[in-house]
């Protein structure tokens, strides 16, 4: 279908993963020429590419992925354009873009550095008091182009998953949404009783 614009990183081997989790690797196991069909073994940490942090990931008690209504995973985007700040803040103007039930997305243009190592050495971190925001507003998802919404002690993460709004990481190719008024954005995760998943994360304009 035209329109449609992929908000992923391909899951490969040797797709990058956070420092200390598991590596991943897809290896081909077998193949049509040798063994009459193809298949391939996938061994992975849950949070290597774009993926979806759900509840369980900081919280004793908190849901799994296949726990999360299916309603979760699909609604109407908001970017907020947040290139060139290393600190990721509330602003007034975000009060009349931000509305009940979005999946925001932020654009800090981080993914560039996808695949190096300043990509997790090094990148911006949203404010407290914007998590605050975005729990008060309601909003359904957080989406980022960064490895991370915060470092230790991970107070953001904990604030936006405590009140049901999972995170997805490592999305890319934000830019292609900047001239879209009105926007769609669907990302579905495997139904998984895990605390993440890979996610496959697009958009469209409505």
């Amino acid at each position: 279908m035209s329109g449609i614009i992929d908000l992923s990183h391909p899951l490969q081997d040797g797709t990058p993963a956070y420092p200390g989790d598991e590596p991943c690797r897809l290896v081909q196991t077998k193949r049509v020429e040798t063994d009459g069909y193809a298949s391939f073994l996938l061994n992975t940490g849950l949070h290597a590419g774009t993926h979806l942090d759900a509840p369980a990931h900081f919280l004793q008690d908190g849901a799994l992925v296949k726990d999360l209504p299916l309603e979760t995973f699909i609604g109407k985007g908001c970017l907020l354009d947040v290139r060139g700040e290393r600190t990721l803040g509330y602003k007034r103007e975000y009060d009349s873009l931000v509305e009940q039930g979005d999946i925001v997305l932020l654009w800090t243009d981080h993914s560039k550095k996808y695949g190096s190592p300043e990509y997790y050495g090094c990148y911006p971190v949203i404010e407290e008091k914007f998590a605050e925001f975005l729990v008060r507003k309601g909003i359904k998802m957080l989406g980022l182009d960064l490895p991370s919404p915060d470092g230790m002690p991970f107070a953001v993460h904990k604030r936006l998953l405590g009140a049901g709004i999972p995170i997805i990481e490592n999305l890319t190719n934000l830019a292609a949404l900047a001239e879209i008024r009105t926007l769609e954005v669907m990302a579905f995760p495997l139904r998984i009783g895990a605390e993440g998943s890979p996610v496959r994360v697009v958009a469209r304009a409505t």
